[in-house]
């Protein structure tokens, strides 16, 4: 292998790879660059780390058409908007290559064998985030830095919705009592309300409660939660927050900001709708549903079928779910709590049969998902997927035990950065 060169290089930008980064050529060897993109021509620094080698980016001599100026004064360190310098359309073509790509090169499927749908566009660039994960950093609160875990503080965030933008600003002091103590703070919004979350490192004192409600009453938040390392959380005023269920206004949706919940609220819509839509549940049809958080898919999709069984890990979220249910009188849902592959053996151990299948697991996706599918009699199965990797994994397994891809829909649903959503569907 030739020795890579001491001093930096010039090398032009092909395009982006599944992480975001600029990809380049160098002696017939692939160089990823972050914070490069297409059609830049760059001077590097070179370096090897493990199998992959990377280019420390040390200037753009000349840019891109696509590349803009960053409306953010900490673009260059923060790692939270890796695409802020990208213009959308641009952002928008690399979201769906990439799905495509991935599912072509790990998942062995051509994408001449399903339908494309076109990308579903996410209805607001900028200030969309309802929700937030911090870090306290020198007395501030803030995020990792670009391929580190080094802290960026932040004060004011134009990526979150506006009831959140300057509240890391305003929370921080606030919380200083917590922050050695502390790991991450969570911030949720739902329209005008906002409430906080935790996540201690050890249990929760007295001392912790009297700061999180002292930022309570000065904030006017709805509520907190302290979620001690182990045991039960301690709930201060009114944390759940209520939405209503995509599709089905009549349904509330409770988010709490210590469970996940999808960060694009207007773009969530667009993301139920097309789940909804490939999986064609009819009245006779029984749907599993794996990973189903606090209900997002759960109540849309009960509104055509016979019957719901949604599967999820978090007590949190099969908590908020079944709240919704009572209070939105959804009768044909039900929810287990437990761990997703465990339960479906119990369920194929007791010779449960379903029509059909949702899954939205987390990024490290649904290994044995194709099997075990298979096992409960399944025909069709929709894969709502936030790693186009784990996708292509998934995607390949399924067609290995009979299920054929049928149709493709990628969802831009985190504007100014390289991550992405896909809804496919797979039948047999």
């Amino acid at each position: 292998m030739q020795p890579l060169p001491d001093t930096p290089i010039e090398l032009t930008i092909e395009r982006l790879g599944q992480l975001g980064e600029g990809v380049a050529s160098w002696q017939g060897r692939t160089v990823f660059i972050p914070g490069a993109f297409p059609g830049d021509v760059v001077r590097v620094h070179l370096e090897q780390q493990g199998r992959v080698l990377r280019g420390h980016l040390r200037q753009v001599l000349s840019d891109s058409a696509d590349r803009r100026p960053a409306p953010c004064p900490v673009s260059s360190e923060c790692g939270g908007c890796d695409w802020l310098e990208l213009a959308e359309p641009a952002q928008r073509a690399a979201k769906q290559e990439i799905v495509l790509s991935t599912l072509e090169h790990l998942g062995h499927l051509p994408r001449n064998t399903y339908t494309v749908r076109p990308l579903l566009v996410a209805p607001r660039d900028f200030g969309y985030r309802r929700r937030s994960v911090l870090h306290f950093a020198k007395g501030a609160l803030g995020f990792f830095g670009r391929r580190s875990h080094e802290r960026v503080p932040i004060s004011v965030c134009g990526a979150l919705t506006p009831v959140l933008t300057a509240l890391p600003g305003k929370l921080a002091p606030l919380l200083k009592p917590l922050a050695k103590d502390a790991e991450e703070v969570h911030l949720l919004a739902e329209g005008e309300k906002a409430s906080f979350a935790v996540m201690m490192t050890g249990p929760v004192s007295a001392r912790h409660v009297e700061a999180a409600e002292a930022a309570l009453r000065a904030l006017r938040l709805e509520g907190a939660v302290l979620v001690p390392k182990e045991g039960s959380p301690r709930l201060l005023g009114k944390p759940a927050l209520r939405s209503l269920s995509p599709l089905r206004p009549e349904v509330p949706l409770y988010l709490r900001p210590d469970a996940f919940a999808q960060a694009h609220a207007e773009a969530n819509v667009g993301l139920v709708t097309s789940a909804i839509y490939e999986l064609g549940a009819r009245e006779t049809d029984r749907v599993l549903e794996l990973y189903s958080g606090n209900g997002n898919f759960t109540f849309p999709l009960a509104a055509t079928a016979a019957s719901v069984l949604g599967v999820e890990s978090s007590p949190v979220g099969v908590e908020l779910a079944q709240r919704s249910a009572r209070e939105g009188g959804v009768a044909n849902v039900r929810f287990i709590q437990g761990d997703a592959r465990r339960v479906v053996q119990g369920l194929i151990g007791e010779r449960r049969t379903f029509e059909l299948c949702l899954a939205d697991p987390p990024r490290t996706g649904a290994p044995g998902l194709a099997l075990q599918v298979l096992s409960l009699g399944v025909k069709r199965v929709v894969y709502v997927a936030c790693d186009p990797a784990s996708l292509a994994r998934d995607a390949a397994n399924l067609v290995k035990a009979g299920y054929q891809p049928r149709a493709l829909q990628v969802v831009d649903m985190f504007p100014q950065t390289h991550h992405v959503e896909a809804v496919m569907s797979f039948e047999r």
